[in-house]
């Protein structure tokens, strides 16, 4: 492999990466956080991708379009956990028998609302072209995404650890009971995360839909590579969502590039290693 080789699909993995951290941070916060074995976030990407399109479409707005398709799906997210979820807490099995029901509804209301076609979800000018970097010219679009990933990761991180809020989150997680005996609705509080998480959903939808397109089944296909970067980066752990990410990123890249009959054998050969090494993930917190 050439050097400029080399260096353009060390780009392609991380211009990837930071999709799937976004679609993998809001997924770590109701699977590590909240203990919510939430499979429908795929159908959540979906849909918000899809919202956004008609929106941007609709509107000429890219920008409008983001933020449609992340505020939908943050109220969807806000109806399945109060109306659904939250009669389950605490049974596993039901909440991943549901949440897999309702990721199988959101893809065939999508089949019949939008059809089968592949769409993409329409991008200002000044991110449609291209990037000099000196020793190659990439797509502008796609550096974007990764800085956006960068900017969120570093806004979640402040969240979670300089705010009242995160701090009461995280007691919240390991003491539910006494943050509850302090007059804190911890109730309200775990449904806001649940919705956050959704609205990063249906965010890295938009964002996806004009990176990677829309089409039915791809629900399915993006869950499981959250679900990858988040079991190798570890439950609840945003940076280990972040190097998951690249983990994935790259190895997705390269191994298309190099073995693409392989490919999904480089994508889960080292989540089964970090497993057999490292239960809890690179980041995660032993049990």
């Amino acid at each position: 492999m050439s050097v400029d080789t080399f260096l353009l699909q060390t780009l392609n993995g991380v211009s990837f990466a930071g999709l799937l951290f976004l679609l993998a941070s809001g997924f770590t916060l109701t699977f590590g956080l909240m203990n919510i074995v939430n499979l429908a976030h795929g159908g959540f990407y979906l849909v918000g991708g899809y919202i956004g399109m008609t929106t941007a479409l609709t509107t000429g707005s890219f920008w409008l379009g983001v933020l449609a398709g992340a505020l939908a799906v943050g109220a969807i997210g806000a109806v399945v956990e109060r109306g659904l979820l939250r009669q389950l807490r605490g049974q596993s099995t039901a909440e991943v028998l549901l949440t897999v029901g309702i990721v199988l509804v959101l893809g065939d209301l999508a089949l019949a609302i939008w059809g089968g076609d592949p769409r993409t979800v329409p991008i200002p000018e000044y991110l449609s072209g291209a990037t000099d970097l000196g020793f190659t010219v990439y797509p502008t679009f796609r550096l974007f995404v990764a800085v956006v990933a960068v900017i969120v990761g570093a806004t979640l991180w402040f969240l979670d650890r300089r705010t009242r809020a995160g701090a009461i989150v995280r007691a919240g997680v390991d003491d539910r009971e006494m943050i509850a005996a302090l007059g804190i609705n911890i109730n309200l509080v775990f449904t806001g995360m649940f919705v956050f998480g959704a609205f990063l959903a249906g965010f890295s939808g938009v964002m996806g839909g004009a990176f990677l397109g829309l089409v039915p089944g791809a629900e399915i296909e993006i869950l499981l590579f959250a679900m990858v970067v988040v079991i190798l980066g570890g439950l609840g752990s945003l940076p280990g969502a972040a190097v998951g990410a690249i983990i994935v990123g790259l190895a997705d890249s390269f191994g298309r590039a190099l073995i693409p009959e392989l490919s999904f054998f480089t994508l889960f050969a080292p989540m089964a290693i970090v497993l057999f090494l490292r239960p809890q993930g690179l980041l995660g917190k032993r049990i």
